[in-house]
């Protein structure tokens, strides 16, 4: 906690980022000094045993906390189609050999922590293996974390979740037993839509458009994530540095809400936006005043993404809300360098006044 001028309290805010192993070089100093936490992207599970071996790591951290002491480190471990986790979940004992492991890397590299990105409990997709039980095994995998953390004597070590930002991630876990033994949850509201789908819309909406037929939003994440156990004060609102696109869509309402003959893929990131696209060659950016995103369109293309506007709309919203913070993914998607200061600026306007 800190005060503001006038005496009142305010809650310090986090400001998350995921930065992807190759690029932990490439942060720069202003943006060390005004992140809290940087998420590694990302260790994975090899024969039951957490991985990440990037000796050559060891400095650039250490320059890192030179430049930033207060700024915690964690590793996390998974990841879109990342293999391993409902296996080394399944028994008492290959769950202690995953967190023992993970330990282990933790106090080699001198980290804070890890965090557990495991894209979906209970669900087959994205080429990993699911299972039923894996409901109640994500609870006792998280127990286990906590308890083998809490035996590191004087040393606090996080522990914390990507979780997916829609109901499914609630209903396949048992939030309300998982959050006890967590820092923080992080909410990835962004690719809300997308890859599955070939109708368009915004893939990191704050809020739902009435006319969308798929109503998913960060709004509606944060509120099954309250219902199903989890205190405001421990969620983290996920914003995307990249976009999404669809390619030959109708050219009605700017492209919004309409069937496109591609699923929404991969975009440019933010920089490549900045640089070829928003309201260049032919793209004209516009906005959704009811979802509080940006998008783009040329008569054939649709593409969405969070930009300085929406993003302020993000950081105001986890205020109202009062959530523990805001994270994103991922920094190599902005080489222009902005939007971390930009974020950093927005959380700490009411402790300036």
């Amino acid at each position: 906690m800190t005060e503001s001028k006038d005496g009142r309290e305010i809650e310090m805010s986090k400001l998350i980022a995921y930065v992807g192993t190759k690029d932990l070089q490439e942060v720069i100093v202003s943006d060390i000094r005004d992140l809290d936490i940087i998420n590694i992207a990302f260790g994975v599970i090899k024969d039951g045993r957490a991985s990440w071996d990037h000796p050559e790591c060891k400095p650039v951290l250490s320059q890192i906390r030179v430049q930033n002491p207060k700024l915690k480190i964690l590793l996390s471990i998974g990841g879109w189609g990342a293999p391993g986790f409902s296996d080394a979940a399944m028994t008492q004992n290959s769950r202690e050999l995953l967190v023992m492991s993970a330990m282990g890397i933790v106090e080699e590299y001198s980290l804070d922590g890890i965090d557990i990105d495991w894209e979906y409990p209970c669900i087959r997709v994205g080429g990993i293996d699911g299972d039923r039980r894996d409901k109640e095994n994500f609870t006792l995998l998280m127990k286990e974390f906590r308890t083998v953390f809490n035996q590191g004597g004087d040393r606090e070590y996080f522990l914390s979740i990507a979780a997916g930002g829609d109901e499914y991630f609630t209903r396949c876990t048992q939030m309300y037993e998982v959050q006890r033994y967590l820092d923080y949850v992080q909410l990835m509201t962004y690719d809300l839509k997308g890859g599955f789908t070939n109708l368009t819309g915004h893939h990191t909406g704050l809020y739902s458009n009435q006319v969308d037929l798929f109503s998913a939003s960060a709004d509606k994440a944060v509120e099954y994530f309250i219902r199903a156990g989890v205190p405001r004060e421990k969620l983290v609102l996920g914003a995307a540095f990249y976009s999404r696109e669809w390619r030959k869509v109708p050219d009605i309402d700017h492209g919004f809400n309409q069937m496109a003959q591609t699923v929404g893929n991969y975009g440019p990131p933010y920089h490549t936006l900045v640089d070829d696209y928003i309201n260049k060659n032919g793209y004209v950016r516009y906005w959704d005043k009811d979802a509080k995103a940006a998008y783009l369109y040329n008569g054939e293309t649709f593409i969405s993404y969070d930009d300085e506007e929406s993003l302020k709309c993000k950081v105001n919203y986890m205020k109202k809300k009062h959530l523990y913070g805001i994270m994103y993914w991922e920094y190599g998607c902005d080489k222009t360098h902005t939007l971390t200061g930009w974020i950093r600026k927005n959380m700490d306007i009411d402790r300036q006044r």
